[in-house]
């Protein structure tokens, strides 16, 4: 699958993934930091953002889009930060297509598996009827019953856009996206990484514990842990001067 990509800047090539009912859109400020000493490639996941949409998805697939690209691209040692299922796309990538990696960045994500948790999203984005939705503030209305907060509930929105004249529609392959759930939420499988590997996580958020340390370590022997204390899942849009800095000392170390 040919994936649609943003860059910017010069120097190492550094790619960045988004999470789940993400884009590439999300991470512009952070990229114009980064394109201070790298070149930047911000990638659209398929079924997101400007990417083809496709009727499975798994992190084979995934990881597997992302190689394509790389090839494409001629690029090698690479540098990656990956966000919650960006984090495991890029996991799996370096499990397959280690070789090409100098060193990643897994924000906020393990390699166990996670029981479903985004029910009550789900629920609010098949209740804006997009098809018959003649306005973003009557989406906003619709999808705000569902989602309480207002940072989440932005974010969302962002993915809503006019396809035509009087035509809303959601840039994210939402049906997809929720039967292909048990898909994004599974195990990656136990395959070592050798590529050097930084988790950050975010303090109030629970994806990563200490638990889960050692059964990382296990698989990723080349591993460093830092927690950003006071953020939490998304570590990256609530303090992202902190998450930018925590990325720039690894790469540089």
């Amino acid at each position: 699958m040919k994936l649609f990509y943003r860059t910017l800047g010069e120097g190492p090539p550094l790619l960045v993934l988004h999470g789940l009912f993400g884009s590439s859109d999300n991470w512009q400020t952070h990229a114009r930091v980064f394109a201070e000493t790298h070149t930047v490639y911000l990638i659209d996941q398929r079924n997101h953002g400007h990417s083809p949409h496709a009727e499975e998805m798994n992190y084979d697939l995934m990881a597997h889009d992302l190689f394509e690209l790389v090839a494409e691209l001629g690029l090698r040692d690479v540098r990656i930060i990956g966000h919650s299922m960006g984090g495991k796309t890029i996991m799996r990538f370096a499990q397959q297509y280690g070789f090409l990696i100098d060193r990643m960045v897994v924000a906020d994500m393990g390699m166990k598996a996670y029981p479903p948790h985004h029910d009550q999203v789900f629920q609010g984005l098949f209740a804006v009827d997009v098809k018959h939705c003649s306005s973003r503030k009557g989406a906003e209305e619709r999808l705000s019953a569902f989602v309480s907060d207002q940072g989440t509930l932005q974010f969302l929105l962002k993915n809503l856009f006019w396809k035509e004249p009087g035509l809303l529609d959601w840039r994210f392959n939402l049906e997809v996206l929720f039967h292909e759930q048990s898909q994004l939420m599974a195990a990656l499988p136990l395959e070592r990484i050798d590529s050097p590997a930084l988790f950050l996580t975010g303090g109030k958020s629970h994806y990563v514990t200490d638990f889960d340390h050692a059964f990382i370590r296990n698989l990723i022997p080349n591993v460093r842990f830092e927690t950003m204390q006071n953020a939490g899942h998304w570590l990256h849009a609530e303090d992202p001067q902190a998450f930018i800095q925590h990325c720039l000392d690894y790469f540089n170390s």
